[in-house]
């Protein structure tokens, strides 16, 4: 896992968005309609809370970033996925991707004017809304008649994200041993949320009974979770705000391109491929700039 730290922060959130492209798909087609939306939540976050819990090591923590750590998990995870999961009884997978277009958005705003944070630089809203067009390139078309509905329950869990994310990026756990030790922490707080919902919500009849949709659930809580969320918490904190958030429009192009190679779903190639640049500009327009030498032998 160490490892994860030496690597290029932005290759990793590469290698993550890939590892949750799979989800998208993999929710929309063997659980959405077959087992109930609160228990797969539980059982995916339960199970990422199982395999980090044998490392915590909380001692050198402040018991105050603990808990902390607990909230963020509970917002960015366990609520994220209430409105997650929901979102797809009225959406197809295309038309989900299609609304986290506005995430990069909502994490630029989160982190200038909510979290305190004042003059973010331009360049990262420049970014951040290259990121919504070139989603949008992609995925515009004619959407289904529960629209409303499941837009609204999209930008819910998009607001839960972002905020989950600028909060974990300014929490004082820095050093990927401390990150490693307390992650634990992130998955509690998601597992209360999601036990409480499973609790008061739950339709007991829909509960998973076959093998697939095991496998699939053992995989989303064990890679797509465990250590997706871990690799992606960690890089996030070697990027800017702005990296950050037009990262997460990548997912668009990549779960496309999932959903048409492995479940021989149709797309516009022309527009996957015209959106993809956009976005990889959106990217390339909030990486840091270096200063000439020149003015660094000033300093």
């Amino acid at each position: 896992m160490f490892a994860v730290s030496r690597l290029s922060p932005m290759l990793v959130l590469s290698l993550v968005t890939v590892i949750w492209a799979f989800s998208f798909s993999l929710i929309g087609v063997y659980l959405s309609g077959e087992v109930d939306s609160y228990l797969a939540v539980f059982i995916r976050v339960f199970l990422a809370l199982l395999v980090l819990l044998p490392f915590f090591r909380p001692r050198q923590i402040p018991a105050r970033a603990l808990l902390a750590l607990t909230a963020i998990g509970a917002v960015q995870v366990g609520v994220t996925y209430q409105f997650l999961y929901h979102a797809f009884a009225y959406l197809s997978v295309p038309e989900v991707l299609l609304f986290t277009i506005f995430t990069p958005l909502w994490i630029t705003l989160i982190d200038e004017v909510l979290l305190g944070r004042r003059h973010l630089p331009i360049r990262w809203w420049l970014g951040s809304a290259l990121a919504v067009v070139g989603a949008a390139i992609i995925r515009y078309q004619h959407i289904s008649a529960d629209v409303l509905t499941g837009f609204l329950l999209i930008q819910a869990a998009n607001l839960c994200f972002a905020l989950g994310q600028v909060a974990y990026k300014r929490l004082p756990i820095n050093k990927p041993q401390q990150q490693f030790n307390t992650f634990a922490c992130f998955f509690l707080g998601a597992t209360l949320v999601s036990g409480i919902g499973c609790i008061l919500f739950a339709d007991w009849q829909l509960v998973p009974d076959s093998m697939l949709e095991w496998a699939v659930l053992i995989w989303l809580g064990l890679g797509a979770s465990g250590l997706g969320y871990l690799c992606w918490a960690m890089a996030s904190k070697r990027v800017n705000t702005g990296q950050l958030a037009t990262m997460n429009n990548l997912l668009i192009p990549v779960g496309l391109l999932v959903n048409v190679v492995f479940w021989s779903h149709s797309t516009d190639v022309v527009r996957l491929i015209a959106g993809g640049a956009v976005i990889a500009v959106s990217v390339w327009v909030c990486s840091p700039r270096r200063k000439p030498r020149a003015t660094r032998d000033l300093e």
